[in-house]
């Protein structure tokens, strides 16, 4: 993508949030029907963190929380949902393709409709020994025309699994277009990996 690419999607993205768009009002499904796997305490990441909804869930569980987006709108609606539920988390304006997050800084990473395939890498190094990655987002196998219209903001088939198979996989979930599509987990895949105390976390 080139820089001019990369500045329009920035700005048609600051807008969609400055008129009330955009997502991550609600934590994803990923982690808030998992948050009994979450650990009592540690460094937690909301990564394209949009309103913040996996990171309200963070800071409410108890962790120490951090949200990063590159919409200055998304960030100010993180903090002041954050006030509002007198939560202490921390909110900041950053390209996370630039600058992705360091080696094993987190216990715990989500990160939910949202795919740069470059940063896996990054994502699964940022862990700590014992770290939770919860990752959702959009598939190609999709059931309707809810998420990205591109391919390339979609995975393919098994994508996360082979991505992440360095991490010890918890829970996976990808039920494309099987059975009766009105029920289910349709048009996202999810999962949750770990990386185990004694595993070598990835390179960036």
């Amino acid at each position: 993508m080139s820089d001019s690419d990369s500045e329009d999607r920035r700005a048609r993205w600051e807008a969609r949030f400055r008129e009330g768009g955009g997502p991550g009002a609600q934590p994803a499904e990923v982690l808030a029907q998992n948050r009994h796997l979450l650990p009592p305490r540690g460094c937690a990441l909301d990564l394209a963190c949009g309103r913040g909804g996996n990171a309200l869930l963070l800071a409410a569980g108890g962790l120490q929380t951090w949200a990063w987006d590159w919409s200055a709108a998304a960030v100010e609606a993180v903090r002041e949902a954050a006030r509002g539920r007198g939560l202490a988390l921390s909110a900041e304006v950053r390209d996370v393709v630039a600058l992705p997050p360091e080696p094993d800084r987190f216990d715990v990473v989500v990160v939910s409709r949202f795919l740069e395939r470059d940063l896996f890498p990054a994502l699964a190094a940022t862990l700590r020994p014992g770290g939770l990655l919860f990752y959702q987002t959009f598939i190609r196998a999709r059931v309707d025309g809810g998420g990205p219209s591109n391919p390339d903001f979609r995975l393919g088939d098994n994508e996360l699994l082979r991505a992440f198979g360095a991490l010890h996989v918890v829970a996976c979930r990808e039920e494309g277009r099987l059975g009766d599509l009105s029920a289910g987990l349709r048009n996202e895949a999810l999962l949750i990996a770990q990386r185990r105390a004694d595993d070598e976390p990835q390179s960036p």
